[in-house]
């Protein structure tokens, strides 16, 4: 296993250690900088994955299936995490997951084609605008970072929507070609 995957599993065993900092008080008012730093480790180790991948010639279909499927693990279980505390409104974070399991589905048709769909600017975009979301959600500073924190939500809807067309539009022959 190349570097840039072994960093997508990483960030996959992250997951549930960010998770358990975000739902439970083991550590008191540490939790939340636990969960974030734990947050902005895991989304760099996917930045960091994909440079080493291009620079290095390391793309794998391994990579290409598994990094979207890391960041959805993340992101996904970060916003769950965030509905308790009011600071993301559930119909929110369902609109985002369903386009994360609406891609997920069409890769899957795509790949019983023999056709892997890797990630889009758009998708790498809306990953990004989810992920500053997240982080400026957790720490919850206050102020002026509350409003920085909705005009990042409504970024994050809007790029979720356009990256769906997107993906289904650039792929269409996916839906005609994998047997639908």
């Amino acid at each position: 296993m190349n570097l840039p995957n072994k960093l997508t599993v990483l960030r996959i065993i992250m997951v549930p250690f960010f998770v358990f900092f975000m739902l439970t008080d083991v550590g008191g008012a540490a939790n939340k900088w636990i969960a974030l730093a734990l947050f902005v480790i895991a989304s760099l180790t996917d930045m960091l994955d994909g440079k080493i991948a291009r620079k290095y010639h390391l793309v794998t279909n391994f990579g290409k299936f598994m990094d979207p499927l890391a960041d959805k693990l993340l992101v996904c279980s970060a916003m769950i995490c965030l509905i308790p505390s009011g600071k993301l409104d559930a119909d929110i974070v369902i609109v985002i997951i369903a386009r994360e399991f609406i891609i997920s589905g069409f890769r899957l048709v795509a790949s019983d084609a023999g056709i892997v769909i890797a990630a889009s600017y758009w998708g790498k975009f809306k990953t990004v605008s989810q992920m500053a979301m997240i982080i400026v959600l957790i720490a919850d500073l206050g102020g002026i970072f509350d409003l920085i924190g909705h005009i990042l939500i409504w970024i994050a809807v809007f790029l979720t929507i356009i990256s769906l067309i997107d993906y289904v539009w650039k792929n269409r022959q996916v839906l005609t070609q994998g047997g639908m």
